[in-house]
């Protein structure tokens, strides 16, 4: 195995393989961050006298020769070689020679895989917010194609209030934005340059700190060393607490969905090639996409748990017990891409049931309708509450299918141009 903390002796195979794991299947996904976070590094090694200006184009020329085979997708972390970190040094000095050994200097692999993961997390982040906003603009558009059309709204899972398909469609794109500040807080706490922190405690060269955060793109830098390793973690479960806001939502919109083809509600359909069969029955219509998203986002909503539970009880300083982050949180990244992504598509074909409150079982969504419209004509609220429970109660109640909601956030007044502004203000603050 080849690694960059051999001193002459080889490690066991076992061990090897076990203390490897499955870090160079993961560190894939981080080899473009890691030699851009080099590319930095070495541009501020020349800038304080570790490199000569030779030196430093033969590096930078050779990284980025690397990170064009990353984006050509033909880089690869080749067998017996632990991780992407010794997979750059080693590629780079079987290309340019010894000067390539030069690269490792004024860092050590603990900030160099934080900055990485953090490089990693915030593309994630926005890519995410890009998502994430697509869903809300989809949201708001059935919105208002749909805010005429009336539906049961439910308490205790009983029949309630009424309510509308553009009010329903509507809230799910304004929680978005709740969730979308989750997100933002974890692009807060990824931003910051750790590079320089080496093993945790510094380096007596005069590494440019401030360089190495401009070049990077980092809003403002881990500045004490210490700091700086004991944001591994907590980096990723910032981010996991992102992922799971946005997966509450997922959860309980595709909850809603379950429940509203099922034939007692019929509130909603999706062509017949979206859903699938049973071997049994005919006239199975199954929601299994969604049944699939509400049961993967809530395996999402595990992960800040399962993150918090494997640094429990760790001092400060770098642990082993953190390469462990990477199997936890890179594979919740890609389901929260296939969940908006497939999220997205089926809300492209959804199929609205605008005539649901003409069934008689409907007839006691309109008891406050009443009771209000008593008031309004003077009618103490608990005598009118009384007098239409009565009539409920007997039989009598003849309800009034008509709905005048205007206050804001109502079902006449949805306020998606206030909503929209809420979201700008708050996307404004993504760098």
């Amino acid at each position: 195995m080849a690694t960059l903390w051999n001193k002459g002796t080889a490690p066991d195979a076992l061990i090897s393989a076990f203390t490897v794991g499955n870090d160079r299947e993961y560190d894939l996904r981080l080899a473009k961050y890691d030699l851009l976070g080099s590319l930095a590094h070495v541009g501020m090694l020349e800038k304080i006298g570790l490199l000569t200006p030779q030196e430093h184009t033969l590096l930078r020329d050779g990284l980025q020769q690397l990170l064009d085979e990353v984006t050509r997708g033909v880089f690869a972390i080749e067998e017996g070689v632990e991780d992407i970190h010794s997979q750059v040094e080693i590629a780079l000095t079987s290309r340019i020679g010894g000067v390539g050994k030069k690269i490792h200097a004024g860092r050590s692999r603990n900030d160099q895989v934080l900055v990485d993961v953090k490089l990693y997390l915030k593309a994630e982040a926005l890519h995410i917010k890009s998502r994430v906003v697509a869903l809300f603009e989809q949201f708001q558009a059935l919105s208002e194609t749909h805010k005429e059309a009336l539906m049961p709204g439910y308490t205790h899972t009983q029949v309630a209030m009424p309510s509308s398909f553009g009010l329903w469609f509507g809230a799910y794109a304004e929680t978005l934005i709740d969730d979308l500040y989750v997100l933002h807080a974890a692009y807060g706490v990824v931003n910051q340059n750790p590079l320089g922190s080496a093993a945790g405690y510094g380096s007596s060269f005069p590494l440019d700190r401030d360089l190495t955060t401009s070049e990077l793109g980092f809003r403002t830098m881990n500045y004490n060393a210490i700091a700086a390793q004991l944001s591994r973690g907590k980096s990723e479960k910032a981010m996991a607490q992102g992922i799971s806001a946005i997966a509450a939502t997922l959860n309980k919109f595709a909850a809603d969905c379950v429940l509203y083809m099922s034939q007692n509600f019929g509130f909603i359909s999706f062509p017949d090639e979206l859903v699938t069969g049973s071997s049994i029955m005919p006239h199975k219509k199954n929601p299994d996409v969604w049944e699939l998203v509400r049961a993967k986002a809530n395996r999402l909503q595990s992960v800040p748990n399962e993150i918090a539970l494997l640094l429990t009880n760790l001092p400060h300083g770098y642990h082993r017990d953190c390469q462990l982050l990477k199997e936890i949180l890179f594979p919740a990244v890609d389901t929260l891409h296939a969940l908006l992504d497939i999220t997205l598509f089926m809300l492209k074909h959804i199929r609205v049931n605008g005539d649901i409150l003409h069934d008689t079982k409907y007839d006691c969504l309109f008891t406050v309708e009443e009771v209000n419209k008593k008031v309004l004509a003077g009618v103490p609220f608990r005598d009118a509450y009384r007098q239409v429970g009565a009539q409920v109660a007997d039989g009598t109640f003849v309800p009034h299918r008509e709905v005048a909601h205007t206050h804001k956030g109502s079902i006449g007044n949805l306020c998606t141009a206030e909503i929209r502004a809420k979201l700008d203000a708050l996307l404004a603050l993504f760098d």
